[in-house]
């Protein structure tokens, strides 16, 4: 039995790891806590998690607790995430993984160190829409990939939002504009050898759009971006060009919400979908394998580090700083 506890009372939590338990009867949701312990036993109350602690380390060391699950703001991720391994706990932590690839790189190694499972919960990864996307493209139906156009646009018109600010690991990139970048590399299997970007900037050093350019060994150019700028509009698509067919993939994100693969050859076109069931769910069979049964995983540490270093070469390029970067004024 895997009883996680998790930290804080984030928005994300009730889709990303309640939902999915409820139909799991090898996982429970056991503790919970927050920065405010009202809003903790509110949650706690309404999602049925039994036990509220006064703080996060109390949920860390909870000896009935096996598993965390971290959705804190991300530069909480490294310092949370690294006590819990430390206390002997697997972590499920969200996206993006770290502030920078150096935290990132530390908490791979407290992983291996500590020989439990870290997992970066890039839960598109596991559904059978992205897994046949990837096929698709590995069968050479598409004859050699020469391009790839990925973005996920979502407005934010709240300019006091987490997301806004970069001392909590804000960013387009980040939050939104790192989906496409993992889109990209897991589709080509690859790590980009060359990467240009453009910012636009809007609370200081905060990216309200990015967008790169990806060159991959093969010869792959991935354009990518991400746009949380007040006029965005909702988009998240993956489109993969190769010299003999195109294939669009609509909502790769969240495919239970409506999906879509196209594929258009000299054959003609033809579109399939996948099965309605959550990402999230899938993401939590993965995790529970990893613990149970050694599986590996799509996105696990060593991945998360080749992720991090990509968005901070992102930023780099576009003239940014680092996430995490003491230097930058407070």
């Amino acid at each position: 039995m895997i009883r996680f506890g998790t930290l804080g009372a984030a928005g994300i939590t009730p889709r990303a790891l309640i939902a999915p338990c409820v139909d799991e009867p090898r996982v429970f949701v056991y503790a919970i806590a927050a920065r405010d312990r009202k809003r903790a036993e509110a949650f706690a109350q309404h999602a049925g998690i039994r036990h509220v602690q006064g703080d996060y380390q109390q949920v860390v060391e909870n000896p009935k607790v096996t598993a965390i699950y971290n959705p804190l703001p991300i530069h909480l991720h490294h310092e949370w995430t690294v006590k819990a391994l430390r206390a002997g706990k697997h972590v499920l932590c969200e996206k993006s993984f770290a502030s920078n690839a150096i935290e990132a790189q530390d908490m791979a190694s407290v992983a291996a160190e500590t020989g439990l499972v870290l997992m970066e919960a890039f839960h598109y990864r596991y559904h059978p829409l992205f897994i046949r996307a990837k096929e698709i493209v590995d069968s050479g139906v598409l004859g050699t990939v020469r391009e790839i156009r990925a973005v996920f646009d979502v407005p934010l018109i709240d300019p006091t939002n987490i997301r806004m600010n970069y001392h909590t690991g804000g960013g387009a990139t980040m939050d939104i504009g790192c989906y496409p970048i993992s889109w990209a590399r897991h589709i080509t299997g690859e790590e980009p050898i060359e990467v240009t970007a453009r910012a636009e900037v809007g609370p200081p050093h905060v990216d309200v759009m990015l967008a790169a350019t990806l060159k991959f060994p093969s010869g792959i150019v991935a354009r990518t971006s991400g746009d949380m700028r007040a006029t965005a509009k909702f988009k998240a698509e993956l489109e993969v060009k190769g010299d003999a067919g195109t294939m669009l993939v609509v909502n790769p994100l969240l495919p239970q919400t409506g999906h879509q693969i196209r594929v258009v050859t000299a054959a003609g076109t033809s579109i399939e979908t996948r099965d309605r069931r959550a990402t999230f769910g899938y993401q939590l069979d993965a995790f529970i394998d990893a613990i149970e049964h050694g599986k590996p995983l799509l996105t696990g540490p060593d991945d998360a580090v080749k992720q991090m270093r990509v968005i901070d070469r992102c930023y780099r390029a576009a003239g940014l700083p680092l996430r995490g970067d003491p230097d930058v004024d407070r």
